[in-house]
């Protein structure tokens, strides 16, 4: 297999894999063996595309592929049981249909009035017989393509920990049966929030990747952006929904300015503000006043979403409103305090009131077992020691910054910023 071929099957399937999944889904009404029918089609892929090229549409091949193989499962159960009861509740009842009247059924299915089956892929994944953690992993590993090792960095876990709560997941909800539908009712606000936490890990992955060449990776950004837009109207008077939608917009209005022309970092408080999206900044605001409206600002992402419009607000840089990101980030500290928030607040305090005052905090947060592998955690110590003047330290700091970093533009950025100090020490 050429590298160009195997380059182009990776982004494929990395871009398609969580559709191909859901469309099976929706056949079989099984999430364990949707993705198992989708990895035979990308089998067939690695097999057929070397020898006869990649199609045109690869996306669609890849999922006509995987429902092929969906029917032909289907066709055996329905040899060996006598009829289609692994296709789900909505066509129970055709159990006598040909495979052209089943794929016409499909499609009626689909004409309903959510019609996504993304969307309920989430919800299914989502499920309240998983837990929390597993709901979330298993999400990210289906919706976002994300491999475990990516899962267990956003969570700062062990990744055969995440790989055993994917595989239990999967299990468990085949032996529980559960739909592949969307909830109503209760059952919609009760898996609202993890579905939210999933969506905006399936965006951070794509704004800052762990791993990999690239820093960003806009698939994965555009899909979380446009699973947030759709929760908003499904649940149009759920604040936090509005307030996710709002914090995601405000940091999507500054990809084209988070990179130069080879593809380097640029961080924000040295970025174009030029090259910010202006549409976005305006939907961002416009739904952060609405999750205002609806919850007075007092959930967790629209709190998030408050500290990115002051960011999106200030004309130049200098222009930031640290003292209020600071006060904003002692109220999310307050509702949902973390290793990371108390992180981001030190940044703020650093800006505000200086970078000793900002210190005093990192020097408490660097014993926290949680972010000893977290190399933003070195980045901002090094930041500070610089600004400090404590130049060795400074160096040292953003040195091991690099070595923790898994993401090749950020172990560059890291390094660039060691070598920036040069190599003398502080007088």
């Amino acid at each position: 297999m050429t590298s160009a071929t195997h380059q182009a099957i990776n982004a494929v399937w990395r871009i398609e894999s969580a559709r191909i999944v859901a469309g099976v889904a929706h056949l079989v009404r099984d999430i364990g063996l949707a993705e198992e029918l989708a990895q035979d089609a990308l089998v067939a892929a690695l097999e057929y595309w070397p020898t006869r090229g990649v199609p045109d549409n690869a996306g669609a091949w890849l999922m006509a592929t995987a429902k092929n193989r969906a029917l032909d499962h289907l066709r055996r159960q329905k040899v060996l049981q006598g009829k289609l009861a692994q296709i789900g509740q909505d066509l129970e009842a055709q159990e006598a249909l040909t495979v052209p009247d089943f794929v016409d059924a499909l499609d009626a299915a689909r004409a309903d009035e959510i019609g996504d089956d993304l969307l309920r892929l989430i919800f299914t994944a989502c499920h309240p017989v998983l837990s929390t953690e597993a709901r979330v992993a298993l999400t990210l590993k289906l919706l976002g393509g994300l491999s475990t090792h990516e899962i267990a960095r956003a969570f700062l876990v062990a990744e055969p920990t995440v790989a055993q709560r994917i595989v239990r997941a999967k299990r468990t909800l085949g032996e529980a049966g559960v739909p592949f539908e969307l909830p109503r009712g209760d059952a919609l606000g009760e898996r609202l929030g993890s579905v939210l936490e999933v969506v905006y890990l399936i965006f951070n992955e794509g704004y800052t990747a762990t791993a990999g060449d690239d820093w960003m990776r806009p698939e994965l950004t555009q899909e979380a952006l446009r699973l947030g837009r759709m929760l908003a109207e499904l649940a149009p008077e759920a604040s936090e929904v509005h307030g996710l939608v709002a914090l995601m917009e405000l940091q999507a209005s500054r990809a084209a300015a988070r990179t130069d022309t080879a593809g380097r970092p640029v961080l924000l408080l040295e970025q174009d503000r030029n090259r910010w999206d202006p549409l976005l900044i305006r939907r961002g605001l416009a739904a952060l006043a609405r999750a205002e409206a609806l919850g007075h600002g007092d959930g967790s992402y629209a709190l998030q979403a408050a500290i990115a419009a002051c960011h999106a607000r200030a004309r130049v840089a200098a222009d930031t409103d640290w003292p209020r990101i600071v006060g904003l980030y002692e109220r999310l500290a307050r509702l949902a305090p973390s290793p990371v928030v108390e992180l981001n607040r030190a940044v703020a305090v650093g800006m505000a009131q200086g970078p000793a005052a900002a210190l005093d905090i990192v020097d408490a947060l660097r014993g926290d077992k949680s972010l000893q592998s977290y190399q933003w955690l070195a980045a901002v110590h090094g930041d500070l020691l610089a600004r400090l003047g404590r130049v060795g330290e400074a160096r040292a700091a953003f040195e091991r910054a690099a070595a923790l970093a898994h993401n090749t533009r950020e172990r560059e950025l890291m390094l660039a910023r060691a070598q920036a100090l040069g190599d003398g020490e502080e007088p």
